[in-house]
């Protein structure tokens, strides 16, 4: 019989409060299981989060992505009703009728925010940097150069980074073959941001050998 651990890993999934961005770094630290040589094609994505309007974008651009490197991923939204809580032998049942050979959990695991200061620095360039007429006027004989100087930084800088962890469990055995920590900087859009996590975890498991091609 199928253990439960990736069940049980929804069950301790709680709220998520956080928007992220197309261009945002993405940082992804993976442990691919010794015990266990299973390979996928076909994936469930699944964003265990609070609020549907973070889950569905994210889990829409991740099965996007996956798909358009031939893969068949299939978001979990489409077959599971969020506001159902499934019997174990249920929710096998329905990951089974997509053919789904492996299930992708992603979990909210919390913000870091860091503030540092950006000293005041002092610039000095010529004139001519301005305008074609100030190059004329620096190189002109009769006229002398001039300089022109800019003052920047003084401030603070907040970055925010999101963490999640990202779980893949084979259907087969219900056993994990891969466990990764994912952080997102200075997060904006969902949609985009997510794009660049599938990347990530797509490299990821090539490197891992992970995949599985017909």
């Amino acid at each position: 019989m199928k253990n439960r651990s990736f069940l049980s890993l929804g069950i301790l999934a709680v709220a998520m409060t956080f928007i992220l961005s197309g261009c945002s770094p993405v940082t992804l630290t993976s442990w691919k299981n010794p015990k266990v040589n299973e390979q996928i094609s076909k994936v469930v994505v699944w964003g265990m989060f609070k609020k549907l309007e973070y889950e569905k974008p994210f889990e829409d651009a991740m099965v996007a992505y996956l798909n358009s490197k031939g893969m068949k991923a299939i978001s979990a939204l489409d077959f599971l009703n969020p506001n159902v809580k499934y019997e174990y032998q249920d929710l096998e049942r329905m990951i089974d009728s997509v053919g789904a050979e492996g299930i992708l959990i992603f979990a909210y695991k919390g913000i870091d925010k860091e503030k540092d200061y950006v000293p005041v620095s002092t610039s000095i360039y010529p004139d001519y940097y301005n305008n074609y007429y100030g190059y004329y006027n620096w190189n002109y004989p009769f006229y002398g150069p001039g300089y022109n100087v800019v003052t920047s930084g003084g401030y603070w800088t907040t970055t925010t980074v999101i963490n999640l962890t990202a779980n893949l469990y084979g259907n087969k055995k219900d056993e994990l073959l891969w466990t990764a920590q994912v952080s997102i900087t200075d997060p904006e859009y969902v949609d985009t941001s997510s794009t660049e996590i599938a990347k990530s975890v797509y490299r990821d498991w090539l490197k891992s050998d992970i995949l599985k091609f017909k």
